[in-house]
């Protein structure tokens, strides 16, 4: 399977019998404020606008344990992880779309961390 999906085969898939979970992860590495804006806030892009039936997964509270020892974004807890991607409605027989609004960083750990716990059908999209 190829692990990424295009825009016209997601809409496709979204009509079909068994359309994938949409997971939205907007993230953005730095959060410093340029010239007196507001820092990035990943929840508040996807209020204003994301894929119909998207979920929003925020990458620092849910794809990542919190920064310590082990680094900025270390592995999260399996047990916390499995926990929210059952809230965003991830199940083992519905594939998963994850997409995110930037160069895809934020995507790829989704589709990765997926991937690792054993999801057998995760694709990112191509374009975010």
């Amino acid at each position: 399977m190829n692990a990424i999906i295009s825009a016209s085969e997601l809409a496709s898939a979204l009509d079909g019998g068994r359309p994938p979970v949409l997971l939205d992860v907007r993230w953005q590495l730095s959060t410093a404020a340029a010239a007196g804006e507001p820092p990035f806030d990943g929840r508040a892009a996807y209020a204003d606008g994301h894929l119909p039936g998207a979920v929003f997964v925020d990458l620092d509270r849910e794809l990542a344990a919190a920064p310590g020892r082990r680094g900025r974004h270390p592995l999260p807890d399996l047990a916390e992880f499995g926990a929210a991607m059952r809230r965003a409605g991830v199940s083992g027989d519905r594939p998963v779309v994850v997409y995110d609004g930037g160069l895809g960083w934020g995507a790829a750990r989704a589709w990765w961390l997926l991937r690792w716990t054993g999801h057998p059908d995760v694709r990112v999209l191509d374009g975010g």
